[in-house]
């Protein structure tokens, strides 16, 4: 435990308790204590004799951990977190709303470099691993463009941001690939796609009783950010059809790259990541064990601020030194 990578987790919901699987794996990483807002005493982890604290608790008990999983929602938990927590230990967290991503990272780098800590930020598989995949494609590729595709499957932060409605008792939200789109772009035919031509969204919702459906309908399809811009459907179910039909939580997709190289262009090539995920709560936790040991050697380098997967050098996701990384999968 001396030598291991003290980890505190935030939040034990869906990705909380796959931070905890994904660490329960890590050689060179040990879960030293979870924070909830929740009563201690009523937070079951699977990990003995790991406490779990009251998030209350949390400034005083920071500096016994290397780095702090952020767990929450990007909804409305991250924002306020991200910069608080930052400001008292190094942190991972999994913000994905894209659309705010630089005003997220400018809060969260200002509290980081002010306490001199490490930060990194939205890291996932898309914002994340999808990103570098970006990247890497307008790097190499640069005359082309990027198509990306999620689903089908069931977007947690969707999911959260349904369930924060009033009157909504629960709610699963799944993001559905539009196959016609994604064939013609591997077909290099280079497609201008709006948001509704390449996905749906459906969702399932059970209200709170004598909830007004209509108005929390209403609320969903025009949330911004989230569903105001996609074609989006809302099914109200009982609570026995959504434990029967909706406890999985797979997701996948596929982010591509279209370019063209030669003198006129004649050369054509399609780069792309494809995922097919069997729990995005287990895989997306295990994206953020592997920063989160990045984020400690970042520190012990003397760096501070945020910073994102953009960042990070490949090499620091892994616990083999660089010597192994180049004799066994270079």
């Amino acid at each position: 435990m001396e030598n291991k990578i003290k980890v505190g987790v935030v939040g034990y919901g869906n990705l909380g308790r796959g931070v905890e699987l994904a660490l329960n794996a890590a050689p060179d990483m040990a879960l030293c204590g979870v924070f909830t807002r929740r009563a201690p005493e009523k937070v079951r982890i699977q990990s003995k004799n790991v406490k779990v604290y009251p998030v209350d608790e949390l400034p005083a008990r920071a500096p016994d951990f290397d780095v702090l999983i952020l767990c929450g929602g990007s909804a409305t938990d991250l924002p306020v977190q991200g910069p608080a927590f930052a400001a008292l230990c190094s942190t991972v967290d999994s913000f994905d709303t894209h659309a705010r991503i630089p005003e997220y990272f400018s809060n969260v780098d200002a509290a980081a470099k002010s306490a001199g800590k490490v930060s990194l930020i939205s890291i996932g598989w898309d914002p994340g691993l999808f990103s570098i995949l970006r990247l890497y494609g307008n790097a190499i590729l640069p005359d082309g463009a990027d198509y990306t595709f999620w689903g089908k499957g069931v977007s947690q932060g969707h999911s959260d941001a349904i369930r924060r409605i009033e009157g909504v008792r629960n709610a699963k939200q799944y993001t559905v690939p539009v196959k016609e789109a994604i064939d013609r772009v591997r077909a290099g035919e280079y497609p201008a796609l709006s948001t509704a031509d390449k996905h749906t969204r459906v969702c399932y919702v059970v209200a709170e009783e004598g909830a007004d459906q209509k108005r929390i309908e209403h609320e969903i399809v025009t949330m911004p950010n989230y569903f105001a811009d996609y074609h989006t459907t809302v099914h109200f179910i009982s609570e026995e059809e959504f434990a029967r039909d909706h406890a999985g939580m797979a997701h996948g997709g596929h982010a591509i790259r279209c370019g063209k190289t030669g003198k006129n262009g004649e050369t054509e090539h399609v780069m792309e990541l494809s995922l097919s995920l069997g729990s995005n709560p287990e895989f997306t936790a295990s994206v953020l064990v592997a920063y989160a040991r990045a984020a400690v050697r970042l520190s012990r380098e003397g760096k501070s601020g945020a910073f994102t997967a953009f960042d990070v050098p490949p090499a620091y996701l892994s616990p083999k030194s660089a010597e192994e990384l180049r004799k066994t999968l270079l």
